[in-house]
């Protein structure tokens, strides 16, 4: 059974960026905005990332969108974040663009997207779904590509699972309609995007902005730039379908 799907990572694979330099732009960006509203920079901060902790040990109870309001709602209570709704909403469809000028750009990346659909692959991408929507397609755009590049693309209202726990792919694949052995996972992160082979799948590791935090061995990948993922895919991909 041949490839036929392409599952990419977003954050350092297809779009080029410093992880920490990017955190921090998007959190104090989000604090500025919030301020004004009579919340406290330090406090919002902290207890944005406690909900972003809570979306990656979801056990699939809810969607990471609601497990993540749950826990807001538990510290600033119900009626203040039903009143401010449409300030989150504000900054994630207009202040949160603003964070692309803290991110790099490869024109490489929307290119070899668009290669592989013309090879006949269907392309997905499997960003770790801890942000809206309206942030993702941002960052989409921020490469270089469209939404609709993509066959789907998980973000945290149609997931209920994040990475690195594998049942955030098992639940993709299932909306894919897929089996492991049909896919290849292209990603930065060694931990993150390649466990998926593990699961069945194929993988190759991008290193233009790698991401290693346990120094695992990666000679054990197919990997390198877009280009060398092209090859990849031309001759140990389409080669065998």
């Amino acid at each position: 059974m041949g490839v036929k799907y392409v599952l990419f990572d977003l954050d350092g694979t297809l779009l080029p960026m410093d992880q920490e330099v990017f955190i921090k732009s998007y959190f104090g960006k989000l604090a500025k905005k919030l301020v004004s509203y009579g919340y406290d920079t330090e406090e919002v901060i902290t207890h944005t990332w406690n909900g972003a902790r809570r979306m990656v040990k979801n056990d699939g109870r809810a969607t990471n969108a609601e497990v993540f309001w749950e826990y807001f709602t538990s510290v600033y209570g119900a009626e203040r974040i039903s009143k401010d709704m449409p300030v989150f909403d504000e900054f994630y469809r207009v202040d949160f663009d603003l964070v692309k000028a803290d991110c790099g750009f490869n024109p490489e990346a929307a290119a070899t997207v668009r290669a592989i659909r013309d090879m006949g692959l269907k392309v997905f991408l499997a960003t770790n779904p801890i942000i809206p929507a309206t942030a993702t397609e941002h960052r989409i755009r921020w490469a270089g590509l469209e939404p609709s590049d993509f066959e789907i693309y998980t973000t945290f209202e149609n997931c209920c699972y994040a990475k690195p726990n594998p049942k955030y792919y098992l639940e993709l694949l299932d909306k894919i309609g897929a089996k492991p052995e049909e896919c290849l996972m292209v990603g930065n992160d060694v931990d993150e995007d390649m466990m998926t082979r593990e699961l069945g799948m194929k993988v190759f590791l991008l290193t233009d902005c790698l991401i290693n935090k346990n120094n695992k061995d990666i000679s054990q990948y197919p990997k390198g730039s877009f280009c060398d993922l092209l090859k990849y895919i031309d001759s140990e991909i389409l080669q065998v379908k």
